[in-house]
């Protein structure tokens, strides 16, 4: 009986470390990327491409947009040269967004269909509709980001020079006088946007596609497989075109911009579905990414894999909170334990520091340092997105509501 107490015991101890030491990557690959962002406002310089005579076909996949569509494209068509095409997809549109961007000058495509509805859809029936006269080099802006200033021409300049995908910064913004709530999303989005690909970039010249304010060659655009329900189709092709070789570049001197909604429940269900595509491209893009560095060993296949093993923060912050002091226990209860309560404790921690770099080096002008400290109020606000993809993982290309 002595025996097997032993060995149960030897079991659970290794059980317990393997699960805390798995639990531990994600948090030591956040702060290395953090760590190798630096601090905002760092410039680098990338080589420049002749982009003159350069056609580029700016896609603006819409659906139901015609309020917002306005700016957007007013700030497109400005960085627009005469051979350029702007190029709005009304898909499945049930107001005036073709009219209003007619209006506004673009060219537009109506898309209908009963069942295969979604941005990548919208994106293909794009695409199609440039092969007669393909440009060099396709971007895709979402009908509610407005682009900054030179931002399409640095774009396509950087996919010229690489010859891979490129994308912008592409940031999330609270309203003006929105709550705590909104501010905290605010700064989940700089960390998952910017801060890591800052650092992803800089470690290994990669980061992933966001979905808006990208730039594809015309031969990846034109060969590119679209056109499916997947929730995170832009993850997807990013993780796709890695494997290829010809992985996503990260250009931060550009950027789009778009607002959060108002509404902290319509803010919500927005984040729900990113975070449901993005665990949902973890669990199934994940092994293909190590596979493809096991077999041909290259750094930008390691910083893909190590920005997208990190879960969504709130979701992994609930875990490492929730998990540490049970773990502490053991090791209370049983010395066989302490290589358990060392590792978690360093998750903790590196985890912890992680947060506290972002926000010293990223995010000052947006949080106190008060507010910075009722992160775990946000966690928990979060905590029925993760029951919700437990139950029934979101799908598809849900417009989200806004108040006007």
């Amino acid at each position: 009986m002595e025996f097997i107490g032993t060995a149960a015991l030897v079991l659970v101890t290794w059980l317990v470390s393997g699960g805390v030491i798995l639990l531990a990557i994600p948090a030591f690959c956040v702060l290395l990327l953090v760590i190798a962002s630096g601090k905002a406002g760092t410039k680098h310089a990338h080589a420049a491409a002749d982009v003159e005579g350069v056609r580029v076909a700016i896609l603006v996949p819409a659906h139901n947009e015609s309020i917002h569509i306005l700016p957007t494209l007013q700030s497109l068509k400005g960085q627009l040269q005469h051979s350029d095409r702007l190029l709005v997809i009304a898909d499945n549109c049930t107001d005036d967004t073709a009219i209003v961007a007619r209006f506004a000058g673009a060219d537009v495509l109506e898309r209908q269909h009963a069942t295969l509805c979604g941005k990548g859809y919208a994106l293909a029936f794009g695409v199609d509709a440039l092969r007669s006269v393909p440009p060099d080099v396709v971007i895709v802006v979402d009908a509610d980001c407005v682009a900054s200033e030179d931002g399409i021409r640095r774009l396509a300049q950087r996919c010229i020079h690489t010859k891979c995908p490129v994308q912008m910064l592409d940031l999330m913004v609270a309203p003006a006088g929105a709550g705590l709530r909104t501010r905290m999303l605010e700064f989940a989005w700089r960390m998952k946007n910017k801060v890591r690909p800052l650092g992803t970039s800089r470690l290994g010249s990669a980061c992933h596609l966001m979905g808006t304010g990208m730039a594809l060659p015309w031969d990846l655009a034109a060969t590119a497989l679209l056109a499916t329900g997947h929730i995170a189709e832009d993850m997807k092709l990013g993780v796709d075109m890695a494997i290829a070789g010809r992985p996503c570049q990260f250009l931060a001197e550009a950027r789009v911009i778009s607002e959060f909604p108002r509404d902290a429940t319509v803010a919500r269900a927005q984040k729900a579905r990113w975070e449901h595509g993005h665990l949902q491209t973890l669990t199934q893009e994940l092994p293909r990414l190590v596979t493809s560095f096991v077999c041909r060993p290259r750094a930008a296949t390691l910083v893909l894999v190590m920005d997208l093993v990190i879960p969504p923060l709130a979701l992994y912050f609930m875990c490492v909170v929730l998990s540490w002091p049970l773990v502490l226990l053991a090791y209370w209860m049983h010395p066989a334990f302490a290589l358990a309560a060392l590792v978690s404790t360093s998750t903790a921690a590196a985890l912890g520091l992680a947060v506290a770099l972002a926000w010293l080096n990223h995010a000052r002008d947006l949080l106190c340092l008060r507010e910075l400290l009722s992160v775990p109020l946000y966690a928990v606000w979060k905590l029925p997105v993760y029951v919700a993809y437990i139950l029934k993982c979101k799908s598809g290309w849900t417009r989200t509501a806004r108040k006007v």
